[in-house]
């Protein structure tokens, strides 16, 4: 799977912001947003009547000198990480995407996929548009453009989210102007929040904590926020029956410290770890982690079951994270630069071993082989979350289901290919028990084979759920 972008927004007032000024607390906050894409990463202010970026391939730390950083003297911006879901992995395609346009310009940072996205490129070329990136940044920017031209921002957003399918969370800057958007479904998670002189936009809580600020709430499905000098200004565009929460954000994706649509991700993930004892005891001698996203619920594991935890595994945490990183050959040799046995704890017990999910399986064999090499009785895979079966659209890079293991094969011919003792995933009541978020706000389209929007051959709920209404009126 690829994934993922983290995106960020900075407003502060004029004063502060000789002090304090964008650049550096959008630095900041990218640095806390790391975990979300480790390809590249960009910052866009502006400066005067001028905008001015710096980005680059690689980690945050590795792109941006703080004397650089400090050149960008401005009070608004916008910033970036990003792992590819649509677009190469070249330094076109590092965002944020910034536009000149005749009455000013525009600057986009975006996480989701389009669903429509080469749809409408079609339309765009088709009209003269010339794209320079195969990003749908790029799709969002020429529509975005087309509407300023008659419209003032607010409503040009409005029209373009009407364009849109899939999913889409945004910090904007258009002109002098910050703003925030997402989907109508929430897929992807956005947030804003106050800090000390500003404001902040970003993917996660845990940008607004590195800011010292305090989250003031999620951006809603469907909302366009403007960031003033005052504070926020709340536009809702589109009001969907339900929400489609993107499941794998709390199983996977999120830092545990974040709170995505009112949930601590920590809380969530120790509460699957408990679900997973419930559904899938079985005697051992200790409860291990796949870390890091797999040490919450293993702990929640540990206090269900009254089993002990015990690490097993270490990690170098000088590498990226191996699910997503581009390229198979990347990710099998991630996996041995990436972790490490400790075999005194590991030697002659059984061995129950928690880990977020599993996707193709490589990742998860070669795990169990190092922990069974370092002695190892027995060793009991756990998994954290339902099989996955079927590819993403919407912003997850599981394009093929020739490449999900789940896809293919039943849970005990899962459990031989990782040569597992045992295998149990979490049910989809478990996870949905577990997030503490109804069931029909959630996406879980990679696990249940039905998704959220219409998408060319596979199945939408939706659909089915505006048939079966045309059916009970009639």
């Amino acid at each position: 799977m690829k994934e993922e972008c983290g995106v960020v927004g900075v407003l502060m007032h004029d004063a502060d912001a000789q002090t304090k000024p964008a650049s550096l607390q959008i630095y900041y906050a990218l640095y806390a947003l790391q975990h979300r894409g480790q390809e590249s990463t960009g910052i866009t202010v502006k400066c005067g009547k001028t905008v001015k970026s710096i980005k680059g391939m690689g980690l945050v730390p590795e792109v941006y000198a703080k004397e650089d950083l400090l050149k960008l003297k401005g009070n608004i911006g916008v910033g970036h990480v990003r792992y590819s879901t649509t677009g190469d992995s070249k330094i076109e395609n590092c965002q944020p995407l910034m536009v000149n346009y005749k009455s000013g310009n525009v600057a986009i940072a975006h996480n989701g996929n389009l669903v429509n996205g080469h749809e409408l490129r079609d339309e765009l070329e088709s009209e003269g548009r010339i794209f320079i990136t195969n990003s749908d940044t790029e799709v969002i920017a020429h529509l975005l453009v087309k509407e300023l031209l008659k419209h003032d921002p607010v409503q040009s957003i409005k029209a373009v989210m009407s364009r849109l399918k899939g999913s889409y969370s945004l910090a904007l800057m258009i002109d002098d102007r910050l703003f925030a958007a997402r989907d109508p479904l929430g897929f992807k998670p956005l947030c804003i929040g106050e800090i000390s002189g500003g404001y902040v936009v970003a993917s996660e809580s845990v940008a607004i904590d590195t800011l010292n600020g305090k989250l003031t709430r999620d951006v809603k499905p469907g909302e366009v926020v403007e960031i003033t000098d005052n504070g926020f200004e709340s536009h809702q565009m589109f009001n969907e029956k339900n929400a489609a929460h993107c499941v794998f954000e709390y199983i996977y994706f999120a830092r545990p410290d974040s709170i995505i649509d009112g949930q601590l991700v920590y809380k969530v993930r120790e509460k699957i770890g408990r679900e997973l004892a419930r559904e899938h005891p079985v005697e051992a001698d200790m409860v291990s982690p796949v870390p890091d996203s797999g040490i919450t619920s293993a702990i929640g594991y540990s206090e269900e079951s009254g089993i002990d935890y015990r690490e097993g595994l270490m990690k170098n945490r000088y590498i990226g994270r191996t699910f997503i990183l581009p390229g198979q050959a990347m990710r099998e040799t991630a996996v041995r630069l990436k972790m490490n046995t400790i075999s005194e704890n590991l030697k002659d017990r059984k061995v129950i071993l928690i880990d977020d999910s599993i996707v193709r399986g490589t990742t998860s064999r070669r795990i169990i082989e190092m922990v069974r090499n370092a002695g190892a009785k027995e060793i009991h895979a756990r998994i954290g979350s339902p099989a996955i079966i079927a590819p993403c659209y919407l912003g997850i890079d599981m394009a093929s289901r020739d490449e999900l293991i789940a896809a293919k094969k039943p849970v005990e011919m899962v459990k031989d290919a990782i040569i597992a003792d045992s295998l149990g995933y979490l049910s989809i009541d478990g996870l949905v028990k577990a997030i503490g978020i109804d069931r029909s706000e959630l996406c879980l389209g990679c696990l249940t084979e039905i998704y959220p929007v219409e998408i060319p051959g596979e199945k939408c709920h939706r659909k089915q759920l505006k048939l079966n209404e045309f059916k009970n009126e009639n």
